[in-house]
């Protein structure tokens, strides 16, 4: 069997398999994998092709572990498939599995076996226990497991191996049964994030066409330009780019790839263009960035997450010092083991971090990507929201409406050709609005132009027969590049192009034509907005590099009172440091290139899912669906996860209180308490799996 090492600690290992395991193979692999008397435990994560491991610690059960895992054949595997006979869903069937050898050799045990031979098995099975209690406290630390090898050492002091091997029993169908939820959100997590789409630009002969990710097969040859990401692994055939690799190798500096060098998904280009040959199918390597994503995920727990489970490692030494007054005070070790048997941890822990799972996946399912907890606090919390104009309150799709000559050698049609020629090299909306255009007036073109250049926020620049064409805002080419532009022409642009946004083409510093794209708002915008303000943001803001009279229309049809026009990335980004220095936690929504510094600077950066991909990249939140009405879905969300958790942390600290109360005062027994302790932290966990919106 194919496999390498993921993480590993003493005594268990999570092993990164060669692929994703088929659900009819998951108990098949736990049986043959089980088999190693050295494994005392495995859960096999099919989607996202792992699986955990616990073993016998010490070296020599680590190798025979290893041996026995590297003898596995598709053979023994199929082999034991065959012996799976019981139709239950795969991780249903597990569970079901898993409970019957616990449930069955405890009765088994307790029915057949004289009570000296129960009393060693009893023995025998508190090892792991003790073991597991021995080393949290080597570290220092009063923990569950120290709680639990302390109750049940209590009743081997009582000379009652009995209540022992009962609350063993518990313990471990509670364990079962708390994997089993924790496994079940984990991979219906990983199952939404998988429907959120991808997009690439095959290259066929000589056409490039926009294909889903996922049909993309090896040997397809796909482009990457300044930007875009990188959605699969493969090696660059043409061209040189500086690919931003942060999210493989943590390192925030672009590296330079050239012809020959090999590429990842989830990888950015910066700058440069290039042709990548696929290695493996997208499938496989959306589902490695997939996983990253959920392993990340717990790295950027919300702060609320991080209280309870702060809150729960604080409880435990009281549960002891609760234990040993209760000892003191009464006489009573029964007592004083119900003290033991009731422990805070586990509940807040589970019920947080399951809370927060479902929390993602019904975002995933929304068509909402969030990048780990703490972006749905800081949503929920944030009191401001700044929007970006082209491509996040107007549609993804603006129409180019008119097309005007300056210069007699440059026909209407001739300044769109060029226009397009230039554009189609970007996946920016006005970009991709010039190219369409030229396609619905059946105009071709032979590139004739050099290298493009993309300046970012301003437009594009490149050569034409040895002379400087660019094309782009009124800033970029009339103030920037000092195309020269009389008075007569400006005022024609002014009132030919009103209400729209122009697109100004300039060759060796003459301006030759002007391009209008409408640029119309998205449907729903205004209602969204509305939503937005009666969810409590209390300031909504539209910053826009396109002009005053544009942005006035669009902000007027939003509903937005306040908007600031003809701004550079870098005036955004000075905007949020101003609004920020003013104790506003901010939301920022963007798209382009041009945003990804203010949305690295927010308090939490949404990007629209149609961007660029370096925008997506840099964002802590990105949206499948170009719709605004995600946002409102986002806030409600973000918005019922707090209440959620607050809720669990109540009713966590008031059934386990009360669960306490009733063990110490001698209303249950110790194995009752800890049965209704391990049914409420389930229960609590399975609602907090529910759709939140």
């Amino acid at each position: 069997m194919h496999y390498a090492i993921h993480h590993e600690i003493p005594g268990r290992m999570r092993l990164k398999l060669a692929g994703p395991v088929p659900d009819s193979q998951l108990d098949a692999l736990i049986q043959v994998t089980s088999s190693c008397p050295q494994v005392r435990r495995v859960q096999v994560y099919g989607r996202i092709g792992q699986m955990a491991v616990e073993y016998a610690e010490g070296a020599a059960g680590r190798g025979a572990v290893l041996d026995h895992l590297g003898r596995i054949t598709r053979a023994d595997i199929q082999k034991a498939q065959q012996g799976c006979a019981v139709a239950l869903a795969p991780r249903t069937h597990a569970l079901l599995m898993q409970l019957a050898r616990i449930v069955g050799a405890y009765f088994a045990r307790r029915w057949l076996l004289p009570m000296p031979v129960r009393a060693l098995f009893a023995i025998n099975a508190f090892r792991p226990f003790l073991a597991a209690g021995w080393r949290e406290l080597r570290r220092g630390r009063l923990t569950v497991p120290v709680l639990d090898a302390a109750a049940i050492g209590v009743s081997f002091l009582k000379r009652d191996p009995k209540t022992a091997s009962q609350t063993m029993f518990l313990l471990n169908v509670g364990e079962a049964l708390e994997d089993y939820t924790r496994a079940s959100s984990e991979n219906e997590l990983i199952e939404s994030l998988l429907s959120v789409p991808d997009s690439a630009r095959k290259i066929e002969g000589d056409s490039e066409t926009s294909v889903p990710a996922a049909s993309l097969m090896p040997g397809d040859l796909i482009a990457v330009r300044t930007g875009m990401s990188i959605c699969i692994d493969g090696v660059i055939e043409q061209g040189c780019a500086m690919v931003n690799q942060a999210t493989l190798t943590g390192e925030p500096l672009a590296v330079e790839r050239t012809k020959g060098d090999d590429v990842f998904a989830g990888t950015v280009v910066e700058d440069g263009d290039i042709l990548v040959r696929v290695r493996e199918g997208a499938d496989k390597t959306k589902l490695r960035s997939i996983v990253s994503l959920v392993e990340q995920a717990d790295s950027l727990k919300s702060e609320a997450q991080t209280r309870m489970e702060r809150a729960a490692d604080r409880i435990v030494p009281w549960n002891f010092l609760l234990a040993g007054a209760m000892a003191l005070a009464t006489r009573d070790i029964s007592k004083a083991s119900a003290a033991l048997m009731v422990d805070y941890s586990c509940a807040l822990k589970l019920t947080g971090s399951i809370a927060v799972m479902a929390a993602m996946s019904n975002a995933a399912k929304a068509g909402i990507m969030v990048k780990g907890a703490r972006h749905f606090e800081t949503f929920a919390n944030a009191d401001t929201i700044v929007f970006d104009k082209t491509g996040t309150l107007t549609q993804a799709t603006p129409k180019l409406m008119r097309v005007e000559s300056l210069d007699d050698a440059w026909p209407n049609r001739e300044v769109l050709r060029l226009a397009a020629c230039l554009e189609e090299h970007f996946p920016h909306p006005v970009a991709r609005a010039v190219v369409h255009a030229a396609e619905e007036r059946g105009i071709r073109h032979r590139e004739r132009h050099a290298a493009v250049e993309y300046i970012v926020a301003h437009g594009i620049a490149s050569s034409l027969d040895g002379k400087r064409v660019v094309i782009g805002s009124k800033h970029f080419v009339l103030e920037d590049e000092r195309a020269t532009f009389d008075e007569l022409q400006s005022a024609r642009v002014e009132e030919e192009f009103f209400g729209l946004s122009p697109l100004y083409l300039a060759i060796d510093g003459s301006v030759v034509g002007v391009l209008g794209i409408q640029d119309p708002i998205k449907p729903k915008a205004a209602e969204a907005i509305a939503q937005l303000k009666s969810l409590g943001f209390k300031h909504i803001i539209m910053l826009t590099g396109d002009s005053a009279k544009t942005a006035s229309r669009i902000a007027q049809e939003a509903g937005i009172d306040e908007w600031h026009a003809d701004l550079l990335p870098e005036d955004k980004y000075a905007y949020l440091e101003m609004l920020k220095s003013q104790g506003h936690r901010i939301a920022m929504v963007g798209d382009g290139v041009n945003d990804s510094p203010a949305l690295s600077l927010a308090d939490v950066g949404i990007a629209m899912g149609q961007g660029s991909d370096i925008a997506k990249e840099v964002a802590d939140v990105v949206l499948s669906d170009t719709g605004l009405d995600a946002l409102v879905d986002l806030r409600r969300l973000s918005c019922g996860l707090q209440q959620r958790m607050a809720n669990s942390y109540r009713k966590v600290i008031g059934i386990n209180s009360a669960l306490l109360a009733l063990g110490v005062g001698g209303a249950v027994t110790p194995q009752a308490s800890s049965l209704l302790h391990n049914a409420s932290t389930v229960g609590l966990s399975l609602a907090n799996t529910k759709r939140y919106v």
